[in-house]
């Protein structure tokens, strides 16, 4: 089991085609549009494309297999000859028909699809939640947030491992059953997820970008600040997972942090 071998820190691209997503809900549902920002994201520098046919934002209802099968296939078909393309969904019947279609990632907010990608021989991402997309903003707590993440995220690595899964992501979840102090405390703590997943060869995948907890940081007691206006937290956070190991890095805004990730995977490019 192994992540794949790269001098520098892959980005994926996020493609939601969704009419709810919290950042782009609405903007690629059709199908032509979708492939249409996908391929600007492999221009502007995506290593891989996450298709999303079912918006993970806090609150938000869950959507039918078959609604889902909709959205998701055409844009998978479309562009797995042109980028590598990872499917983001929770349903197993889902992943399996996305990999038939060409995905070779599953990125699952579940952490339980690891048996598909065993049978099917992709990759798997394991991302911790605590609830469900529709409750897990209620009441987020943990005895020790750093310790009850990484060992729920470690344990399904080594659960997929086990099952043949060729090729293992670890996601600390940042934002999904979680308090800004949680998220914080748990980026503090990303070395950490780094070395104990490079132990299982394994490796670590962050997402923060455009997250309502960004938008809080310096407005206690204020509302967050919209979403289109957290683009210097998101980078800012990202480069800070970068800088602590993380190899791979879930984003909406691709050319601004695969600069971000050419430098950190190469500091000789920053001498003068």
């Amino acid at each position: 089991m192994a992540a794949p071998p790269v001098n520098r820190p892959l980005v994926m691209g996020v493609l939601n085609v969704t009419p709810d997503s919290f950042f782009d809900g609405g903007r690629y549902l059709e199908p032509a549009d979708a492939v249409v920002r996908g391929r600007q994201m492999v221009a502007e520098g995506a290593d891989l494309v996450d298709v999303g046919g079912e918006s993970s934002r806090p609150g938000a209802d869950p959507v039918d297999e078959v609604e889902e099968l909709r959205r998701v296939l055409p844009v998978v078909e479309a562009l797995a000859g042109e980028v590598r393309v990872s499917v983001d969904t929770a349903k197993p019947a889902v992943a399996a028909a996305a990999v038939a279609a060409g995905a070779t990632l599953v990125n699952d907010i579940s952490g339980t699809l690891w048996p598909v990608a065993a049978e099917h021989g992709v990759g798997w991402v394991s991302m911790h939640m605590r609830g469900t997309p529709r409750d897990m903003q209620l009441h987020p707590h943990y005895e020790d947030v750093v310790a009850e993440v990484h060992g729920t995220v470690l344990d399904a690595a080594r659960r997929a491992a086990a099952a043949g899964v060729p090729e293992v992501w670890v996601d600390p979840g940042i934002g999904f059953g979680k308090t800004a102090v949680h998220n914080l405390t748990l980026l503090a703590h990303l070395a950490e997820l780094v070395a104990g997943a490079a132990d299982l060869g394994a490796g670590v995948l962050v997402g923060t970008s455009r997250k309502t907890f960004l938008g809080r940081l310096g407005r206690p007691g204020e509302d967050p600040r919209p979403v289109h206006d957290r683009l210097e937290e998101s980078l800012a956070t990202t480069t800070w997972a970068l800088a602590q190991g993380a190899g791979m890095v879930r984003v909406h805004d691709v050319a601004g942090t695969a600069a971000a990730a050419a430098l950190t995977g190469r500091p000789d490019r920053l001498a003068a």
